[in-house]
């Protein structure tokens, strides 16, 4: 379980880096060069890639998803592109890490209230929360913390089980399994990415929509 643990590999003004963070800089540095290059290149590739996310965030939140594309859609690039990085030999994956995960839970968890205030306004917001009676406003802030705290160990758990299960697998048949073990753990990872996307997907879209319009659509629904 050593592998489990970030290494520090240096340090920047004392300040220790692990192999996790070198990780992660790849991957922004990758997913900036790509939006770059297909941007100047390949420009109708980014229109299907943004129409994708598009779609699929929209059928998820119940809202226009276009405002909020660039910041979840982001997720899903981040942890399918680390996902697939950990495959590379030397290379750690950033999510095995549980600072990074919990990184990525609080983000979310914080900006499930920056978007509920900028759609409803802060008092709506607050109000929004203290529905149907003020009483339960203390739970309600407890479930969105669980909510944070869920995403933090789902995403660190699932990434771990699996590369323990191909550790395992390899172990066991080191010369026949290594490609389709490979090819499963990259399916996996993006399997956990879309996980992770439509759950942060499904609490903004909670926290914009008010509750009057969630009691309007479940009456025209029925």
């Amino acid at each position: 379980m050593d592998s489990v643990t970030p290494q520090v590999v240096f340090t920047i003004w004392g300040m220790p880096i692990t192999n996790t963070v070198t990780s992660t800089w790849i991957i922004m540095a990758i997913m900036i060069f790509l939006a770059w290059l297909l941007g100047r290149k390949k420009p109708i590739a980014l229109e299907m890639i943004v129409d994708f996310i598009t779609d699929l965030l929209g059928s998820t939140m119940g809202v226009g998803a276009a405002p909020y594309v660039p910041f979840i859609g982001t997720f899903f690039l981040f942890i399918a592109g680390a996902n697939i990085l950990g495959l590379v030999p030397w290379v750690e994956n950033p999510t095995k890490d549980l600072n990074t995960t919990a990184a990525l839970a609080i983000t979310v968890f914080f900006s499930v209230y920056y978007f509920g205030i900028r759609s409803q306004g802060l008092v709506g917001y607050l109000k929004s929360l203290t529905k149907p009676i003020f009483i339960l406003l203390p739970f309600e802030l407890i479930g969105h913390f669980t909510r944070a705290l869920s995403l933090t160990l789902r995403l660190f758990g699932n990434v771990i089980s699996i590369e323990l299960i191909v550790a395992i697998i390899f172990s066991l048949l080191p010369y026949f399994l290594p490609s389709v073990m490979a090819l499963y753990g990259a399916a996996t990872g993006l399997i956990q990415a879309y996980i992770f996307t439509i759950l942060a997907a499904t609490y903004i879209g909670a926290g914009v929509v008010t509750t009057e319009e969630l009691v309007k659509r479940k009456l025209e629904a029925a």
